[in-house]
């Protein structure tokens, strides 16, 4: 069955066998009463069918079967009698943007099913994990929640640390000045990435949270610590996008100043040659009223005055604002 990507019985921390789906009432029949045995099925965008045998084989709740089904979930955790619902956020890097999807996880006595749905890696490499450690996969179901909620969180630092260079590059870009239409665009799909990043790992704190109490079902207190460093984890992830999304706010604000400032640059500029332009234009207008008694009019040296006259107090203009740092 295409949807199924692992389907495993495991005894006191060690894989026993293989299991298919069709054959899960046989292969699970000692779950539970036997002590450290459970099933551990992954999925991968299961159709109706899939789920239906899962739920009637582990008696999984309805309205978690739909949430799975259905996907499009904010991160939670909901405890149905001695069942737990998990719903993670996953995130990757694809052509240069950030894709998310979502993992649902159905944790109880003799059963941990994970159902992954749009862009997630896949969970062989903790599969692998967990059995090289036999000692700890021995803590039973919960262990194997960990380790998947440990695999995605941890999946998000190499995608902030991609975006962490480019917002560099970016960064480097508008102080040197150098900022186009795209380099201004791409910042604030950035940033929009980066609330979308905070919105997807955030409620993971609170979930961590819960799962130390000692309310929710499967979690023994020698547990505990491991979802402490979830926690940790999820607040570093949490500081790092908070981080970067300051970064790239102080990018756009210098990026406003100095545009500001090339455009007062320029107003100077403009201003000091309409202050120069006014003055020829100024005595030109005048001489060009026709008055018969005007200065020099009839005086044969009364044009190159005049010319040396608006030369000269256009040099001491453009002198002076040169100077003033306006031209």
């Amino acid at each position: 069955m295409g949807s199924v990507v692992g389907s495993a019985v495991y005894q006191s921390g060690r894989r026993v066998e293989d299991v298919e789906i069709e054959r899960l009432d046989i292969a699970c029949e000692a779950v539970p009463p036997e002590p450290g045995r459970f099933v551990w099925i992954g999925l991968f965008e299961p159709d109706e069918g899939v789920l239906a045998k899962v739920q009637r084989r582990f008696g999984l709740h309805d309205l978690a079967i739909e949430d799975a089904h259905n996907a499009h979930q904010r991160p939670k955790l909901e405890a149905y009698g001695d069942s737990l619902f998990l719903v993670l956020r996953t995130a990757q890097l694809l052509d240069g943007h950030v894709r998310f999807g979502e993992t649902h996880i159905f944790a109880g006595r003799g059963h941990v099913v994970t159902v992954r749905h749009g862009s997630s890696t896949s969970y062989a490499e903790v599969r692998g994990r967990c059995e090289r450690t036999p000692r700890m996969l021995a803590l039973g179901e919960i262990f194997v929640v960990y380790s998947v909620m440990d695999f995605i969180v941890d999946n998000y630092f190499p995608v902030l640390h991609v975006l962490e260079t480019e917002i560099d590059e970016l960064e480097d870009r508008v102080f040197k000045q150098r900022t186009t239409l795209a380099d201004i665009e791409r910042i604030y799909e950035l940033r929009h990435e980066l609330m979308t990043i905070r919105r997807a790992i955030h409620p993971l704190g609170e979930v961590c949270a819960r799962m130390m109490r000692f309310d929710t079902p499967l979690i023994e207190e020698r547990v505990q610590p491991y979802f402490r460093d979830v926690q940790d984890h999820v607040l570093r992830v949490v500081e790092a996008v908070d981080s970067l999304r300051e970064l790239l706010t102080s990018a756009l604000e210098a990026n406003a100043l100095f545009a500001s400032l090339r455009q007062n640059e320029d107003m100077r500029r403009f201003a000091g040659w309409a202050a120069i332009l006014a003055v020829p234009t100024a005595v030109a207008g005048i001489y060009g009223m026709n008055f018969e008694d005007m200065p020099e009019l009839k005086q044969s040296w009364g044009y190159p005055v005049v010319l040396a006259t608006i030369f000269t107090i256009c040099g001491v203009l453009y002198w002076r604002f040169k100077r003033a740092g306006w031209l």
